[in-house]
């Protein structure tokens, strides 16, 4: 399974946290529990700041 890892920081309460970009369920901020990736059945949603990519297969 290709994908890549993406830093994301919650627009809710700065925090940042790794996403895998093709995640199969929601991912949620682990500080304040906002949303920060949606499944779409390929490449994950994410509505929040990526800062950069951390692994790319």
């Amino acid at each position: 399974m290709a994908g890549s890892y993406y830093r994301v920081r919650c627009s809710d309460c700065e925090n940042e946290q790794i996403v895998f970009g093709k995640a199969s369920s929601e991912v949620a901020c682990a500080v304040c529990g906002t949303t920060l990736a949606v499944p779409t059945g390929g490449k994950a949603e994410i509505d929040h700041e990526i800062l950069e990519t951390v692994e790319s297969r």
